[in-house]
């Protein structure tokens, strides 16, 4: 399917730049980063309802910590 987005001139000529330095078309560079972007919101989501419907609730701040500890531990696991 074909679609038309609208980017400011200065990003899109970082975009160009950045896609060329990888090898990659402009199209390839927005797949890519639109299911990174996808996938990783699916992932946080998930592991947020996991451990939150076991636990219960908590205090916003220590949510959040707890949450960032989570997702440190993730991103070892996943470099393994």
């Amino acid at each position: 399917m074909k679609t038309t987005l609208e980017i400011p001139d200065s990003l899109l000529h970082e975009l160009k730049a950045h896609a060329a330095r990888k090898g990659q078309t402009v199209k390839r560079f927005f797949i890519d980063a639109v299911k990174e972007k996808l996938y990783s919101e699916a992932d946080s989501n998930e592991r947020q309802v996991g451990w939150r419907s076991v636990f219960g609730k908590a205090p916003a701040n220590s949510v959040a910590e707890v949450q960032s500890v989570i997702d440190e531990e993730w991103i070892k696991i996943r470099n393994k």
